[in-house]
């Protein structure tokens, strides 16, 4: 496994395990078979309503806290937001059974914003979140981040894949120092992806799947991906991918993909906006 410094020090993965629409009945075996493939990055979140399955399966490990890396997300809290955000956090660090968390991501740029990262701020001084960041934030709301508070996002966790590869922003991210992870880095097999000529080609030459030369593009990029499933062959394959590399035809191949937009919902939609911003978690 290859590892990537954040701007706090801690070292994460650059390959890990997501749980998005994993039911929470199955999420515990699927997270058991992914940690016994190898993988040590678990990423969940309070809107995913799994954490404590996630819990569990890494209780049962009996693998040492110190060996995983293990991420949440803050949903957008109600004001208070500053005293809500630390009372959701210690509801998700009870329910994955948890001292402390490696990284505690804003799931949604929206809400209070300044007022939930600064509750997020002070769990990071006092060592119970190791690393904090932000998902789905744009440049703009990035960079407004950024500039007005004191601790600069570890992560920005956003939509990338082959045909919204996001280079520009991941430049930009990475001059502040902070880490792209993707989510959706198979595009939900939007696009044909599986079947893409020019992916599947690739993978071709090196005896590979689609989803492993995706996943070995991301990765070699500098991107930290979390792929699902909950099949463990196919976790096996999806943790198959550090022996080949892929060249730099290959890559500029690739980046011709792109097109430049979100095949998802878009965060500057005001409908899409006031849904999220209006939808609340059982406490």
């Amino acid at each position: 496994m290859q590892h990537l410094t954040l701007n706090t020090g801690v070292e994460m993965p650059i390959l890990g395990f997501g749980v998005y629409q994993i039911p929470p009945e199955d999420t515990e075996q699927a997270v058991s078979d992914a940690l016994a493939a190898g993988y040590r990055l678990l990423d969940t979140a309070a809107a995913y309503g799994n954490e404590e399955a996630v819990g569990r399966a890494v209780k049962k490990s009996g693998i040492p806290r110190e060996e995983l890396f293990i991420t949440t997300k803050l949903w957008i809290q109600d004001a208070p937001a500053e005293d809500n955000t630390k009372r959701a956090f210690e509801t998700s660090l009870n329910k994955l059974g948890l001292d402390y968390l490696d990284l505690y991501l804003m799931h949604q740029p929206f809400g209070d914003v300044y007022g939930q990262w600064r509750a997020m701020e002070a769990l990071n001084r006092e060592g119970a979140a190791k690393a904090i960041g932000v998902a789905n934030f744009y440049p703009d709301r990035l960079i407004d981040l950024i500039v007005n508070n004191d601790i600069t996002p570890a992560v920005n966790q956003i939509g990338t894949h082959p045909f919204f590869q996001r280079a520009d922003y991941q430049d930009l991210m990475r001059e502040h120092g902070v880490q792209i992870q993707s989510w959706g880095g198979f595009a939900e097999g939007k696009n044909e992806l599986f079947t893409q000529p020019l992916l599947s080609e690739i993978g071709r030459q090196y005896g590979k799947s689609v989803a492993q030369v995706v996943l070995r593009w991301l990765t070699q990029r500098g991107v930290v991906a979390i792929p699902k499933s909950v099949r463990a062959d196919r976790m096996a394959e999806n943790f198959d991918i550090f022996d080949f590399v892929l060249t730099d035809d290959q890559m500029a191949q690739i980046a011709t993909l792109d097109g430049g937009t979100s095949l998802f919902f878009g965060h500057h939609d005001p409908e899409i906006v006031t849904w999220l911003a209006k939808r609340r978690l059982d406490a």
